[in-house]
């Protein structure tokens, strides 16, 4: 497995070639939609030939993502140098801190040969546990970051944007900016025309920038040192739009509501009831400047009673109504200090 395949993968009319690399448990989503944003962008029509764009599935073994499906690679490992990017695929296998040593290898002589390594969704930590993240930044999913910061505490990490390309490592989220991070490059080595080809075949509106923010409302626990309140702090980032009734959520993070209280004005100076509401407010305000959904339906995302409801509490904590914010179109920097609703 460590013999690298030196058959030719490319003809000269291919102006982008990535080669993928799938770990067990990777999210399908972030692959399926950065391979299929190259595949349309390589043929016309929506057919599959190789010709602007080229791509290779390596691996040694089938994987299997983590929503069960199976996927065969469709090559051994390549010499990296035939690609203009090597991208690793992570998912739910973040956790495992081991990983083969082909892979370390493999990354490392692509590194030597100065090919670009993207780390789609949790690839990032498989990169970095290479070695191979030092001295730059990564981006990684609001849901994840918690776990970066604490295996990686020397290397910067941002869960505010899509993606991040910092040229020899690209970073991305996962989800649904794969796809952006995949025009992205497409449109530097094929042009705009190519990535608006793919963009009319996948009835996407546009590409969204690197810097779009992620859609979530990460709250910085450094310094919380209960592991209690962050157990509840991630529960309620899961759910803005259902909030947990309290002494369930107490329940889940391993303690009992008076206690969990006690934790939170200890760590974060208000009781999670506040915590959570200023949370679900965050969400409202994000999809307020974000999307063009009613009132109605963003209160309810945001899971208030009403859009009454979602507008009295909004307006108590930023001082401007839901509409006023909407027309100002400018994201909310939270949170104030003396912008918290009371306990």
């Amino acid at each position: 497995m460590n013999k690298l395949d030196k058959s030719a993968i490319s003809t000269p009319r291919q102006r982008l070639r990535v080669g993928f690399i799938l770990l067990d448990a990777f999210t399908l989503n972030a692959f399926s939609g950065f391979i299929e944003a190259v595949r349309l962008s390589a043929d016309v029509g929506g057919r599959s030939r190789q010709i602007d764009c080229g791509w290779e599935i390596m691996g040694p073994s089938s994987v299997t993502a983590s929503c069960g499906l199976i996927t065969h690679p469709s090559s051994g490992l390549i010499d990296p140098s035939r690609f203009d990017y090597i991208a690793v695929c992570g998912g739910n296998g973040y956790l495992n801190r081991t990983q083969p040593k082909w892979f370390d290898k493999y990354l490392h002589e692509a590194d030597a040969a100065g090919v670009p390594l993207i780390g789609l969704c949790t690839g990032t930590f498989n990169i970095a546990r290479a070695g191979l993240m030092a001295g730059y930044v990564a981006c990684v999913h609001w849901n994840v970051f918690e776990a970066f910061r604490a295996e990686f505490p020397t290397i910067d990490a941002l869960p505010d944007r899509i993606f991040l390309d910092a040229g020899k490592r690209i970073t991305c989220a996962g989800s649904a900016g794969a796809s952006d991070l995949a025009l992205h490059l497409i449109s530097r080595h094929c042009g705009h025309d190519k990535a608006q080809q793919s963009i009319r075949h996948m009835m996407l509106p546009d590409i969204r920038p690197a810097s779009y923010p992620q859609a979530h409302f990460y709250n910085d626990l450094n310094g919380v040192r209960d592991d209690r309140v962050r157990r509840a702090v991630h529960l309620m980032e899961q759910t803005l739009n259902g909030p947990m009734p309290m002494p369930e959520l107490a329940q889940h993070s391993g303690t009992g509501l008076r206690q969990l209280e006690r934790c939170f004005t200890q760590e974060l100076g208000q009781t999670p009831t506040a915590y959570y509401r200023n949370m679900r407010l965050r969400y409202g305000a994000w999809l307020l400047t974000h999307t063009r959904l009613s009132i109605s339906q963003i209160a309810g995302d945001a899971g208030f009673a009403d859009a009454p409801h979602f507008s009295r509490e909004f307006k108590a904590l930023f001082r401007k109504t839901p509409r006023a914010h909407r027309q100002e179109g400018t994201d909310i920097s939270f949170p104030a200090p003396d912008a918290v609703l009371p306990n």
